[in-house]
């Protein structure tokens, strides 16, 4: 499907979602939501004409033809549907004021008191203006001209008719003249014709089939059509006139004023089995009717010609009824009727004969389901049903049934018309929604739930928010997810203008961020491993980031571009800090720091959560520190001239010193110590042991290891050292329960270390090995 297709669709949707307030707008004929979109496919199908392209198939082109005609459809059936009728009169009240009112003011009265008789007219109009054009038949000279040649050669010879034509050229020469025809050439021209008229009177153009007749030398035909047309008389007329008359139009008429007597004739030739078949279908398509049904319907080659002729008779068999049954009428039944006068019926009985009538429709359309086709889209074809139940009025039971389809996989992701039919459900939808026509919650949901996901598959990022947010109380969970689907493809820049969609188009612009953010992070600890098992080194040279550590990573992202989803940033931040150093990822702790707006340390409620906070970012400062003692002793060199030496060392000094501070200010502080009654329950308090049991040994660690390394440059270093062990040693810190038996976390190490720094304080000389702490 073109891209510029779903985009074209789109903003037809937001024009229109811009006026739903305007029933009219909607509906209007030319410029309403369904006129739009007929024209969209019009246009796309005419560009794919225009440039073929191997990646559309006919199947294709078939596929957007039929959702141009339900686009047609739904404007030709839904203005009525959604207006109330003016008052008019009734057929038998003009009769009753003038027995003399032609029949197709009568025939316009019995179709304004029925909403269904109008409907079904509607869409016979709509069937005709989707049929196929007809081939027209090739040129003639001449009335029957070869024919004419034989039967002129053997009355100038005297010679007798041996060769099977007709004696005469009059008309009904082939039907009088049993066993003998016309000459081939004829023959076949005569079926040619027959049969482009009858396509000229499936699409409704009785204007074109008359001229066709005349210019093909048969007026008798052209005569014989014009009878279906009603008569009609504006001079004697009483029905109100839409423009000013002059007295030459007031005395014409028009139209077949013995329209029931042509109907009959019309019956008979079609039954007449002496005629050729194409003869019957044509006067069977000129005067449907329950008597010559299967004549017509031998005929229909599609559903959609099945659906006419239905429709057809059905229509032609009601007024034709309803005439019957009012009586009164001159041009009906002559004087006779209107010395009766009309007939009295109670408003109960019309009612009862109308619903019975409508209960006929309704099963005579059904059987449209199961119809054989010989061409084209078979019955069951999805547009085809949604077609019939749009006709019937059931859009609700078409919108659950292609919900169902879609939930339990009768429609393959994978086919041609999977991506086309979600699109047309999800737009149907959403325009029966815009002119408050009731529809299936649940169906709905499901058809926009896969559209959507027709749109990220076609990359149609920008179109998602809109679509999205017709989902009503869901819709911000799935445009959520959709962000959560964008993962690591989209820069910061982009989330945040794909989240800016969700504001642009209706939706909370700050619950869409904090359901992204969760939802992000549900999904990467779904993808991570779990935070259990030995205590990983911090030491060894950490590997690349993963897809999966990154995407936990800019998670965070959705909640840092408002200041109001800044406290679910913070609680989010502290998720996964704890991950990442409990996985020994330090780095990436550093980096989500770096991250993260200064505001979130001024945040101080919950208490709990925000010293949580402030402690990483009391760790990370350290951890800084510790780094920048590692630089400033590569900067030693063995020759340096005094000065430079004094400034090196003071650096040294310095950093040494803000180190301790930092450290020991931290060992004494409860860092990371929680009650597991609070927010995130055991284990939180499980991961923050983690931390604990990782990173507190290692500060102690590397704190004595730096002041034991630099006792050759500042010697009280090396008391520091050992005086550090009464705070590793006091009770009220319990810094030895932070150490566990684990590879580089053993106390042993430790104490490992602290002799050696004993052992230091023999390097001046003497025996007393703590002479060091008393100096």
């Amino acid at each position: 499907m073109s891209d510029a297709l779903y985009v074209s669709c789109a903003e037809v949707l937001s024009l229109c979602q811009s006026m739903k307030d305007d029933l009219a707008a909607l509906l209007d004929p030319e410029t309403g939501f369904a006129p739009r979109l007929r024209q969209i496919c019009r246009d796309q199908i005419a560009d794919y004409e225009e440039n073929p392209s191997t990646r559309t198939s006919q199947e294709e082109m078939d596929l957007l033809r039929m959702e141009q005609s339900t686009w047609g459809l739904l404007q030709a059936v839904m203005p009525a549907r959604k207006t109330e009728p003016l008052p008019l009169p009734s057929a038998r009240d003009l009769l009753g004021e003038n027995p003399y009112t032609p029949t197709s003011t009568l025939a316009q009265a019995i179709m304004n008191a029925s909403p269904l008789l109008s409907e079904l007219v509607v869409v016979r109009e709509w069937l005709q203006e989707t049929a196929p054009l007809p081939q027209h038949p090739e040129a003639t000279t001449g009335y029957w001209k070869f024919t004419k040649h034989s039967v002129m050669q053997s009355l100038r010879m005297g010679a007798v008719h041996r060769d099977g034509l007709v004696k005469r050229m009059d008309p009904d020469a082939v039907n009088r003249d049993e066993g003998r025809g016309l000459a081939s050439d004829d023959a076949n021209y005569e079926k040619s014709l027959v049969q482009s008229l009858y396509g000229y009177i499936r699409a409704g153009r009785l204007e074109e089939a008359i001229d066709l007749c005349r210019k093909a030398h048969q007026p008798w035909r052209a005569a014989s059509i014009r009878g279906s047309s009603l008569f009609q008389w504006r001079a004697i007329s009483t029905e109100q006139q839409d423009d000013v008359m002059d007295a030459d139009d007031a005395e014409t008429w028009s139209g077949n004023r013995n329209r029931k007597l042509w109907k009959s004739a019309c019956v008979r030739t079609a039954l007449n089995t002496s005629l050729p078949n194409y003869e019957r279908v044509l006067h069977a398509a000129l005067a449907p009717s329950p008597q010559t049904s299967a004549i017509l319907k031998s005929s229909c080659r599609t559903w959609e010609d099945h659906l006419w002729a239905q429709i057809s008779i059905m229509c032609e068999e009601k007024e034709s009824m309803e005439m019957s049954r009012l009586g009164g009428c001159f041009w009906e039944g002559g004087l006779s009727a209107v010395e009766k006068g009309v007939r009295e019926v109670s408003q109960e009985e019309t009612e009862a004969e109308e619903e019975q009538w409508s209960k006929e429709v309704v099963g005579t359309l059904e059987t449209l389901k199961t119809v054989a086709v010989a061409e084209g889209p078979s019955a069951d074809h999805a547009f085809h049903f949604s077609q019939l139940h749009i006709i019937l009025d059931r859009t609700g039971t078409l919108l659950d049934v292609f919900a169902n389809g879609l939930r339990d996989g009768s429609y393959s992701q994978t086919s041609f018309e999977y991506a086309t039919m979600c699109r047309f459900f999800a737009h149907l939808c959403l325009f029966l929604q815009m002119i408050d026509i009731p529809i299936p919650p649940m169906a709905t949901q499901v058809i926009l739930e896969s559209y959507l996901q027709v749109l990220e598959a076609a990359g149609q990022r920008e179109l998602i928010a809109m679509y999205a947010s017709a989902l009503g109380d869901n819709a911000v969970e799935r445009y959520a997810m959709f962000l959560v689907s964008l993962e690591l493809s989209a820069d910061s820049t982009e989330r945040r203008l794909a989240l800016t969609r969700a504001r642009d188009h209706g939706l909370d612009m700050d619950r869409v961020a904090i359901a992204a953010a969760e939802r992000t992070i549900e999904k990467a600890f779904e993808l991570l491993p779990p935070m259990k098992g030995p205590l990983p080194s911090i030491i060894a040279l950490q590997p690349s980031p993963t897809d999966a550590e990154l995407f936990l990573l800019r998670s965070i992202e959705w909640t840092t571009y408002s200041e109001v989803t800044y406290d679910t940033a913070l609680e989010q931040a502290n998720v996964i800090l704890r991950y990442f150093l409990g996985a020994g990822r330090v780095h990436l702790a550093q980096t989500l720091l770096g991250m993260l707006p200064s505001e979130l340390a001024a945040i101080g409620e919950p208490e709990e959560r925000a010293t949580e906070y402030l402690h990483y970012r009391q760790f990370f400062i350290i951890w800084e520190t510790l780094a920048r003692i590692v630089e400033c002793q590569a900067l030693e060199i063995a020759h340096m001239n005094r000065e430079t030496r004094l400034a090196w060392l003071n650096d040294y000094r310095g950093v040494i010193d803000q180190a301790y501070d930092q450290i020991t200010k931290l060992l004494t502080s409860e860092w990371l110590v929680t009650d597991v009654e609070t927010g995130g329950g055991d284990r939180r308090r499980r991961e923050l042991i983690r931390i604990r049991q990782m990173f507190v040994p290692e500060l102690i660690i590397r704190l004595h290891s730096t002041l034991f390394v630099s006792r050759h440059h500042i010697p009280e270093n090396l008391k520091r050292a050992l005086e550090l062990t009464n705070i590793v040693a006091d009770s009220r810190y319990k810094l030895y329960e932070d150490f566990v038996n684990e590879d580089g976390r053993r106390l042993g190490d430790y104490l490992g270390a602290v002799r050696q720094a004993i052992l230091g304080g023999l390097e001046g000389g003497g025996s007393d090995p703590f002479r060091v702490l008393s100096v």
